[in-house]
């Protein structure tokens, strides 16, 4: 019961961090037409003129929530030489030139495309651990189900957390070990907590799974 109870104030708790979240949010909107002008110069390489990355360790763009996209720019941005809230040396460098309004129009751009299809493994009972994961978490370690945040079919709750779904499964990984390091980090810890929960294969199956869901 002392578990069940504690899956039940995370499960409240990232619910009114979006809640909070989207309410001090700007409303001010992002120009697409400019963002597809600076993604064909400085982000097509690694993530397609369009957002449908096909190299499995640069994530999809395509579709993701506008919002989301730009907050993420900005914490690859360092500030007053102090260091940026992502560490990652290549996007440090692709972002460095940008202006905050130019981060708002790729947010705008990149949430207009259309998502590509994603390709789950042919792993039957590694996606159905997976599954169980996403949609059930695992109560007897306390992980909360994936879909409290990330909604049943992986778009997310916007601006907070972001569309999963159709990620590649490489990716997502790689980020699930960057906040179980603590070398990633989110605004309200809560991704820290429940990777600490959830073991290498655990994160495998759910990633795996994730990436089908489109």
């Amino acid at each position: 019961m002392k578990k069940i109870a504690t899956n039940m104030v995370m499960v409240v708790a990232l619910t009114l961090s979006a809640q909070i979240s989207a309410e001090t949010t700007t409303n001010s909107k992002g120009d697409a037409a400019k963002g597809e002008e600076i993604a064909a110069g400085v982000c097509a390489g690694c993530h397609n003129a369009d957002g449908n990355s096909i190299i499995p360790t640069n994530p999809s763009l395509a579709g993701q929530h506008a919002e989301y996209i730009t907050k993420q720019l900005n914490d690859f941005k360092s500030i007053d030489g102090k260091p940026p809230k992502r560490n990652s040396p290549v996007m440090a460098s692709m972002v460095a030139a940008l202006s905050a309004e130019d981060m708002k129009n790729l947010g705008a751009y990149y949430a207009k495309q259309k998502a590509n299809p994603g390709k789950a493994s042919d792993d039957a009972a590694l996606i159905k651990a997976g599954k169980i994961l996403y949609h059930g978490g695992n109560i007897e370690n306390g992980v909360p189900a994936c879909a409290s945040c990330h909604g049943p079919t992986g778009v997310g709750i916007p601006p907070v957390y972001p569309n999963l779904a159709g990620q590649h499964a490489e990716y997502t990984q790689s980020q699930l070990g960057l906040f179980n390091s603590g070398e990633r980090a989110n605004d309200n810890g809560v991704m820290q907590k429940v990777l600490a929960r959830m073991n290498a294969q655990e994160k495998r199956a759910v990633s795996e799974y994730i990436s089908g869901l489109r």
